[in-house]
């Protein structure tokens, strides 16, 4: 039996129309029709204006893909992305946005979390494969059927890599998921960009290039023009790289808290070299995700003298009410937009630019 999503687009059904009522699906037809029509006709280049070359996105990444552009004066195009009522996703390229897929090499900027955000980035890989190769067939016979294959020219920057703390194996039998997620990925792409990748080392053995980026240089001149601090802190050993990175920008002081893990549910953290009283202090890690932490680094700041304390980092998950337990702790949080948030303070733009133009040069493609 043929599967009832088989003839969504055929039958001229959208997304938001699909419904049971012929009445509906008669209207939901006439205005495809119309819509197609229009298009035909060439709609209004909806895009930030560059040099030639597109930033492309879908619908979780769209802000970070438009600092990018601006970052690299390319054009931005939006990509559309629907879902139908029993929460399958729709990807189109559209039409006044394909010869700009197939004219110059693209950058997809798309976020693998959550879980949705893996099957967006891929059919959106997929729908710009068969555009660059001209796999152009549809059963509407709208526009040219095939096109000439234009080759190699699809690099996909990732904010914020989803299961990336999924880097190893504890068990027999585990999926070590950060690397099955960047093997998917890579068979559709000629290149990936990353930044702040919580463990790197994870994604060195795919079959494409990958740009390892930070924002680090950006986190740490935003925390210089507004927070002014005279120390920096690593919550943990994990994040000493990126944290003594902001310290090196920023010209202070610098250490790190150890942890302890008394039993499964206590964790204490003490401190390695750490003269902070009288100083403002900036936490910074890569990540934040339920807060716990930064809450128990900053208490322990507290105790030995801060007068001021910040928490920083390169994405900002702020799950279960995290900055409600954040702000009694620390007094600002400070975050790139690599997921949406409402501590987004720092643009992601220059460090996803630095990862495009380390890959044209490791792929020798001409900008």
């Amino acid at each position: 039996m043929e599967h009832p999503a088989d003839n969504r687009e055929v039958a001229g059904s959208s997304p938001a129309s699909r419904t049971q009522c012929h009445a509906a699906v008669d209207f939901a037809i006439v205005s495809l029709d119309l819509f197609t029509r229009k298009e035909d006709e060439g709609a209004v280049l909806r895009s930030t204006q560059g040099n030639g070359m597109v930033v492309l996105s879908g619908s979780n990444s769209r802000l970070l893909a438009e600092q990018l552009a601006h970052s690299l004066n390319w054009e931005h195009h939006q990509l559309e992305t629907r879902r139908f009522p029993d929460s399958e996703g729709y990807i189109r390229i559209p039409s006044e946005t394909i010869e700009a897929v197939r004219s110059e090499p693209v950058v997809l900027v798309s976020n693998t979390f959550p879980d949705a955000g893996i099957v967006e980035t891929l059919l959106m890989l997929e729908a710009i494969n068969d555009v660059r190769k001209g796999n152009m067939e549809n059963l509407r016979e709208i526009g040219p059927q095939s096109m000439t294959d234009v080759g190699p020219g699809i690099l996909l920057a990732v904010p914020y890599f989803g299961y990336s703390r999924q880097d190893k194996r504890f068990k027999p039998g585990e999926a070590v998921s950060a690397r099955a997620i960047g093997h998917l990925l890579a068979s559709r792409c000629d290149g990936i960009i990353v930044f702040d990748l919580h463990a790197p080392s994870v994604l060195q053995d795919l079959p494409v290039p990958v740009a390892f980026t930070s924002a680090m240089p950006e986190l740490a001149h935003h925390l210089q023009e507004t927070v002014k601090p005279d120390f920096i802190l690593s919550p943990d050993k994990g994040a000493i790289e990126r944290a003594s990175m902001v310290a090196k920008e920023i010209d202070c002081e610098f250490s790190y808290l150890e942890k302890t893990r008394i039993d499964a549910h206590t964790i204490v953290h003490k401190a390695k070299n750490l003269n902070v009283d009288g100083k403002t202090v900036a936490i910074v890690d890569d990540m934040i995700a339920t807060g716990g932490t930064i809450c128990r680094a900053a208490e322990a700041l507290r105790n030995q003298g801060a007068v001021a304390v910040h928490a920083a980092c390169s994405h900002g998950l702020f799950t279960g009410g995290a900055i409600a337990r954040l702000i009694r702790y620390v007094d600002g949080v400070h975050a790139t937009g690599s997921l949406s948030n409402p501590r987004d303070v720092i643009s992601g733009g220059p460090a996803l630019a630095r990862g495009v133009n380390e890959l044209f040069e490791r792929l020798e493609w001409k900008l």
